[in-house]
């Protein structure tokens, strides 16, 4: 006899009943479970099968029933293969999700350029004070764990991390639960060493593993923040303006609009002072580069749903169209907002 659908949904709500209250669960408590719509005389019937079978046992006569080794055994493997498959689905999400703003902004760059004569810059969308949302370990092979770290927007880092305790799908179970359970909704900042003592407290024998993967999860949020993707186009057409196409000075602007961390900080400069949609212009020295104090850059923030952020640059000499390249930007706003508002309802 092999467990159908009804089975594993009623042994699965045996199990999570006996994991709350510790009593035996009887045939009356499974029946109203609402997603069964199944009577207490067809759920005895199936919990017979299931004692059968060996996944439930009876402590004693007129008793419920509450899980065996083999109930347990079936309910945690098929607990960490539903969680590895809502890590994976997650992942491919999220790889279609990215390359599709990926491919967007390159489009957005290259259309800002035609459209002013001016070079432009887009800094790809970034979470700051960026949250935990999951975390997920599994193990790879022995002595080897693979640490899958969820972050707010769906990011998702990997990691391996070595182990010398040998580990069961328990124990792997039980610090999935800790580390979920202490670690979601913080970021890297509210981490602190209570939360940190506390959970290797609860961790046990295992508390090496947790600091190890502590470390892992502090890596995978410190490279997200500074992994800062910057897409640039037109940067030719500044040798379309006389005051920037002088040799040297193109040479030191085009060095620039080709050097991440200086366009980084560029983008990044007023940062605690952005608002969504907020536009600033910075004319020569007002910007902190000094290859642009030849030039006037202005700044829009934009955001893609899920409190994604990010910039667009425009860069050009300082009697450029500024009535245009306003107008233009709040229109690029505009359309990205209503864009990604429909995407969410």
């Amino acid at each position: 006899m092999e467990l159908d659908d009804r089975k594993i949904k009623i042994l699965k709500a045996i199990i999570q009943n006996y994991l709350e209250t510790g009593e035996p669960v009887g045939s009356r408590t499974i029946s109203k479970y609402s997603d069964l719509n199944l009577s207490s005389a067809t759920i005895r019937n199936e919990m017979s099968d299931l004692e059968e079978l060996g996944y439930i046992v009876q402590p004693h006569t007129s008793a419920g029933r509450i899980p065996s080794d083999k109930g347990y055994r079936f309910y945690v493997d098929e607990l960490i293969r539903e969680k590895e498959n809502e890590v994976t689905e997650m992942r491919e999400l999220v790889i279609q999700r990215v390359d599709r703003v990926e491919l967007l902004l390159k489009q957005l760059a290259k259309l800002l350029a035609v459209n002013t004569n001016y070079a432009t810059l887009i800094s790809g969308p970034q979470y700051h004070q960026t949250k935990l949302k999951f975390i997920q370990l599994s193990r790879v092979e022995r002595g080897k764990l693979l640490v899958v770290t969820v972050l707010e927007g769906n990011i998702i880092k990997n990691s391996i991390i070595r182990v010398d305790a040998e580990l069961s799908d328990e124990d792997i179970l039980n610090l999935n639960i800790l580390l979920n359970n202490s670690l979601n909704g913080l970021t890297i900042g509210q981490i602190n060493l209570d939360v940190i003592t506390r959970m290797k407290e609860q961790a046990g024998a295992r508390g090496q593993i947790v600091d190890a993967v502590l470390s892992e999860i502090a890596e995978a949020i410190r490279t997200n923040e500074e992994d800062l993707q910057i897409y640039t186009e037109g940067t030719t057409n500044i040798f379309k303006y006389p005051e920037l196409s002088d040799g040297e000075k193109a040479s030191q602007l085009i060095s620039t609009l080709e050097h991440k961390e200086l366009l980084k900080e560029l983008l990044t400069e007023d940062d605690g002072a952005k608002k969504k949609n907020e536009i600033q212009v910075y004319i020569g020295s007002e910007t902190q580069v000094q290859s642009m104090n030849d030039c006037s850059v202005v700044t829009a923030n934009y955001e893609l749903g899920d409190g994604l952020r990010g910039t667009i640059g425009i860069i050009g000499p300082k009697r450029m169209d500024y009535d245009k390249v306003v107008s233009t930007l709040r229109s690029l706003m505009n359309q990205l907002d209503d864009t990604f508002k429909k995407e969410e309802r």
